[in-house]
């Protein structure tokens, strides 16, 4: 019990000094900061300005939106942070949806699943933005953008933008609303401007050190806002709690499926030394079976011998 209660001390201990330490790579601090109210929405806007170079006026967050498959068989994704403008339906300006992810995932597999995970986000997005009876032409288009602190593609940009095209015409226009923003925060090539350049190095180090110009500056005043307030660090101790509780339910379980495994294999070797045993009796069955047919051929030879 004291070994229980000293290891969830620790695991809240670490909790607060890692919350001071997040950067706005970390999937909490990002999704604790889109969703802090009065700061949100225009934490939103700052990195939205910044990284398309335009004002985002009307603008709906959503945070760890959780789009579900079609049924419990199907896979579900959680998308970080969901932005859709609200557009009056007099404008002319179409709907777009934003999804922005940071990402750190970069085990070898998970980068190579990048293409196909970010398909499956968009056709999840694209099926939900277009209500029953609308016509194609109302399909909201969809922006993702992956931030991430290793290189998608090797090929040290620090833009990637991904869109569909005739690979046979790729001048061809080829408009469907779906494209695909990787940012590299270390690319050192295709830089597009230097506040996207210290935008993406504020994000994976955010420091007031790295907020190098006044729109940074207004975004870490912001994120210094999140960082100390005390809900907020709950609430993280309260994830790392529960993360904590379920360690130990799957210790717990683990440990169970080893007994139980360590007792079948018991009644396995139990089991297979009854066989070797009743092999052996088998053998010796055999044997008498054998021994007892030579007797009865002595006997036979006997009787025979016997009558002549």
């Amino acid at each position: 019990m004291k070994k229980e209660k000293a290891a969830k001390a620790a695991e809240s201990q670490t909790a607060r000094k890692t919350l001071a330490e997040m950067s706005l790579l970390d999937d909490f601090l990002f999704g604790s900061v889109v969703t802090y109210p009065e700061i949100g929405e225009r934490f939103v806007k700052s990195i939205l300005k910044i990284i398309f170079g335009r004002e985002f006026k009307r603008l709906s967050v959503t945070a760890q939106k959780v789009f579900y498959g079609a049924d419990t068989s199907l896979h579900g994704t959680r998308l970080d942070v969901y932005m859709e403008p609200e557009i009056e339906n007099n404008a002319e300006e179409r709907a777009v949806v934003y999804d922005i992810e940071p990402d750190q995932k970069n085990k070898p597999a998970d980068i190579k699943a990048l293409p196909r995970r970010t398909r499956f986000y968009h056709g999840k997005i694209a099926a939900r933005s277009l209500n029953s009876g609308a016509g194609y032409d109302d399909l909201k288009n969809v922006v993702i953008i992956m931030i991430m602190p290793y290189d998608p593609f090797g090929q040290n940009r620090m833009v990637y933008t991904i869109k569909n095209k005739c690979m046979e015409l790729p001048e061809m226009e080829y408009e469907d609303g779906a494209s695909t923003l990787f940012l590299y925060t270390k690319g050192t090539e295709g830089i597009p401007n230097t506040a996207v350049e210290h935008l993406l190095h504020y994000m994976e180090n955010t420091t007031y050190e790295n907020a190098v110009n006044e729109e940074l500056r207004e975004i870490h005043r912001m994120v210094e806002t999140v960082k100390k307030d005390p809900e907020v660090g709950g609430m993280r101790i309260q994830i790392l709690e529960e993360n904590y509780e379920l360690k130990r339910e799957v210790t717990r379980q683990a440990d169970k499926i080893t007994e139980q495994a360590d007792e079948i294999t018991k009644q396995s070797d139990e089991i297979a030394k009854q066989s070797d045993e009743i092999a052996k009796q088998s053998d010796e069955i055999e044997k008498l079976k054998d021994e007892i047919k030579r007797l009865r051929e002595v006997l036979y030879q006997r009787k025979s011998i016997e009558k002549g």
